[in-house]
């Protein structure tokens, strides 16, 4: 990024994805932080004539604040690297690579990371037949924030009856018990711990709607989980070479012990929302919203 102190901040948002609403808080949000460290920030809803309003604009940072297709899959960091914009979270390579979950799940099977059995399957045949014996969950294998997440119940007698806003192809993978957990990575250090409560499927409500979910932080875990969720998040931002923030995501089967621990996925881009949890991971270690984007747009910078 350029060397003066206080850079032109571009702050991306919005754009075409499921995701749309949530990008528009998040980039809301760090754009006000950002504001407040001295940075001048430009709003930018992402859309068709992005190159051009980037180019008009001129920014010393872009601070990629869109989520799920387009934003997260790698397309708009490639045309961030070919008009050499400094750009914060991870390169071309690793946000393709984390959004598509089954090849994530491979990338994390060859690490040694747990994971769950998964399959990808057409739409329809999915629709037609139980493809793995419940209970196991449907969703997008490009997608994030639980968009189109079907939970498909042990006993179920039926096949989910999936909404139009699932793709062609989509992915099945066998429910995981258990707690759900999570572990932001700043750079190269774990930062703690979080616990969600909820009072069902961690779902994008519960996600995004105050009130919706309760975080434990630092979560009231063993030891053993704890130090594990902190090794396996690293360890999975490393080995899909991401950068910047990343938030992996975990289910824990307390009846199990370590072997209950799983890895979900990765997140490249974690929402910067009020109720997020990468802000509130970071500020239960001294780091607070605005530090968090400010370290973000100091951090940034071009693959190639």
């Amino acid at each position: 990024m350029s060397s003066r102190t206080d850079p032109k901040v571009a702050m991306l948002m919005g754009g075409p994805s499921a995701e749309r609403e949530v990008s528009l808080s998040s980039g809301r949000e760090c754009a006000a932080a950002l504001r407040t460290t001295g940075c001048e920030v430009i709003e930018v809803d992402a859309g068709r004539d992005l190159c051009s309003v980037l180019d008009q604009i001129s920014p010393d940072v872009v601070f990629n604040g869109l989520h799920g297709r387009w934003g997260e899959d790698g397309c708009v960091q490639g045309l961030l690297e070919w008009m050499r914009l400094p750009y914060t979270h991870s390169g071309v390579f690793a946000s393709a690579l984390a959004l598509d979950k089954e090849r994530t799940k491979a990338v994390y099977r060859e690490a040694g990371l747990p994971v769950v059995e998964s399959v990808l399957v057409p739409k329809a045949e999915v629709a037609a037949r139980h493809v793995m014996v419940p209970p196991y969950v449907v969703k997008p294998y490009n997608e994030g924030s639980s968009v189109g997440v079907y939970l498909v119940e042990a006993g179920a007698n039926r096949p989910p009856v999936l909404g139009e806003e699932m793709p062609e192809t989509v992915m099945v993978e066998a429910f995981a018990p258990g707690r759900e957990l999570t572990t932001t990575v700043v750079g190269d250090r774990a930062l703690t711990v979080t616990d969600i409560l909820t009072d069902g499927w961690y779902d994008y409500d519960a996600k995004y709607v105050e009130g919706g979910s309760r975080h434990v932080v630092p979560a009231e875990v063993p030891s053993e989980i704890f130090e594990a969720c902190l090794d396996y998040a690293l360890r999975a931002h490393e080995v899909l070479r991401c950068r910047g923030v990343t938030r992996t995501d975990f289910r824990w089967d307390e009846a199990r012990g370590l072997d209950g621990l799983i890895l979900l996925e990765t997140n490249t881009q974690p929402g910067m929302t009020p109720t997020s949890l990468t802000p509130e991971q970071a500020a239960s270690t001294g780091m607070s919203f605005p530090d968090l984007c400010r370290w973000m747009v100091e951090d940034a910078s071009c693959d190639r």
